[in-house]
């Protein structure tokens, strides 16, 4: 057996909470670097209000990374991790900490095996509610992390309560929710493709007997949900990304922002950062499911001894 053996007692939803906030945190932790190269790549040649003229130019993913660090040092590869591990502590807490929970909802009663409908459900309702709990941290992270884009005298925070600050002093409380109807589209869509399809094929390789419930299936399962949710969340994360990022006036809504992206760059610019997305997405989804499973069965191991 790789890893903490399932527990005979299943977790408490508390204990799914918490353990998939610390996942969460874990996961950026490891990946943050490859989110920031993808909203590096997803904002490039982006038309902005006022114009900006900027010399950088980012090419792939590791030519993204390597001009980051050599144009403003390595802590930009972290730019805006407070504001990212904010967002885990409560959007992953609530999405995937409380599916199950939210899932034997919409389970009929009696049922003996929980229908794709209600993982379907289950992945919308908790993607959509952990949105609007944690979207001001969603968009301060994407400013963040796109600040060190722009010439010194350009950068419009200098830190992430600045960020905060400023957001909410110019473009009032409604900014700090900016950009919150595309982005429950895009959690809509990668709950569908990272939540359930992790369940999905989890379920499939234990029920089929092809692996047992370890480490090595957790990882299996959790690669796949990443590549699916990438190919189907690509293009509404393109446009979050760019609205999120957009300055007052730049963009009336978010099918403006569509449409702008569409006349610029055409369907090509829906995917644009997809290589880093799926390395982000993929990697992310390996180390917070892994560490999501094992976590849960600490919290069950641990419990009995704090009683």
């Amino acid at each position: 057996m790789v890893g903490l053996k399932p527990p005979e007692v299943p977790p408490t939803t508390a204990m799914k909470f918490v353990s998939a906030g610390m996942a969460g945190c874990i996961a950026d932790l490891c990946t943050f670097p490859l989110d920031t190269a993808k909203v590096r790549l997803q904002i490039q040649g982006e038309v902005r209000i006022p114009r900006a003229i900027s010399s950088v130019e980012y090419r792939g993913v590791l030519g993204t990374l390597s001009t980051m660090v050599r144009m403003e040092g390595p802590r930009s590869l972290y730019s805006g991790l407070a504001a990212g591990l904010q967002r885990q502590m409560s959007f992953a807490s609530i999405r995937i900490g409380l599916y199950d929970s939210v899932k034997q909802l919409y389970t009929p009663k009696g049922a003996e095996n929980t229908g794709l409908g209600a993982r379907l459900l289950a992945g919308c309702t908790t993607g959509a509610v952990a949105v609007a709990c944690a979207q001001p941290t969603d968009v301060v992270k994407v400013r963040f992390q796109a600040n060190g884009a722009l010439l010194d005298g350009a950068r419009r925070y200098s830190g992430t309560v600045d960020a905060y600050r400023t957001i909410a002093r110019e473009e009032g409380v409604r900014g700090l929710w900016r950009g919150t109807l595309p982005n429950i589209a895009r959690n809509a869509i990668i709950n569908c493709g990272e939540l359930v399809t992790y369940d999905l094929l989890k379920d499939v390789l234990l029920r089929t007997q092809l692996m047992a419930d370890n480490v090595p299936c957790h990882f299996v399962a959790a690669f796949g949900a990443g590549f699916c949710a990438t190919v189907v969340a690509s293009p509404v994360d393109v446009v979050k990304t760019r609205y999120m990022n957009a300055g007052p006036g730049q963009y009336r809504n978010a099918l403006s922002c569509l449409l702008a992206l569409l006349m610029q760059d055409g369907l090509a610019g829906l995917y644009k950062g997809f290589i880093p997305s799926f390395l982000r997405l993929g990697s992310w989804n390996v180390v917070m499911f892994v560490s999501y499973e094992q976590l849960q069965r600490a919290a069950v191991l641990v419990r009995p001894a704090l009683a």
